[in-house]
């Protein structure tokens, strides 16, 4: 099988995050909760308006923070000084995040885009990782942009995450696009170093055909009851896991 540059094993999605218990997904709380457990963790960026990234899921603020909006809308310094919904953190850069878990678990870093052409935003989280010194692997929906960050930051261990593209998320996608992306038709020309699918869609011929042809780790996302679990454990080489510790 394909290595890493560091250990497989579960990975806490979004951070270990307990909203019953005022940890919210995606903040310094939920990061500081993985660490104490010594889980890897997964977050998510989105582009702020400087283009530095920014570590939050959602393009719009309104499910989580007490204000309205886009992300994009507003800069890292504007976006630090609004309120979650229940938590006292704020709004981390991907710079805060790096130095904050320094090396102690590896990084799994999700980039959120629109499926626009690379610019601003990957180049700085290229920059942001190749000063980082810790375990870091970036991954993304969109190969172009992930790609973009690879290319700029050598070495750097690359991910592709898909489905079944079989909904109607990122409806400005062709469906040639959504065929390319399904079967994974870039993943051994990008030569992607790891492969993040839907739990709910596995088994499925394009993610374990690179793992038992090419020796392409796989991990599974987002895996919550045991049931999921179970099938992790049968096709996937790591969980992305979220609402229980395995």
């Amino acid at each position: 099988m394909r290595k890493l540059p560091f250990e497989l094993g579960p990975v806490a999605h979004r951070g270990l995050h307990d909203a019953a218990r005022g940890i919210l997904e995606n903040t310094t709380s939920s990061v500081a909760a993985a660490l104490a457990k010594g889980y890897r963790i997964e977050v998510d960026v989105q582009e702020s308006a400087t283009g530095e990234p920014v570590v939050f899921h959602d393009e719009e603020l309104d499910r989580l923070m007490e204000a309205k909006g886009l992300v994009k809308a507003l800069t890292p310094p504007e976006l630090k000084r609004l309120a979650y919904k229940g938590s006292r953190d704020t709004i981390m850069t991907l710079d805060e995040l790096l130095e904050m878990i320094a090396g102690r678990q590896p990084l799994f870093l999700e980039v959120k885009t629109m499926f626009t052409p690379p610019g601003d935003y990957e180049r700085r989280i290229a920059a942001s990782v190749q000063r980082y010194k810790g375990p870091v692997a970036v991954m993304g929906f969109d190969p172009w942009s992930t790609l973009a960050i690879k290319a700029a930051a050598p070495g750097l261990p690359y991910g592709i995450i898909s489905y079944r593209w079989d909904d109607g998320w990122m409806p400005q996608l062709s469906s040639g696009q959504r065929f390319v992306l399904r079967q994974l038709l870039l993943a051994r020309r990008l030569r992607a170093d790891f492969i993040a699918y839907d739990i709910d869609d596995l088994p499925a011929f394009p993610p374990l055909a690179l793992k038992r042809l090419f020796g392409v780790p796989l991990l599974t996302w987002t895996v919550r009851t045991p049931e999921q679990q179970a099938k992790a454990r049968r096709y996937a080489d790591a969980p992305i896991f979220e609402g229980f510790e395995p």
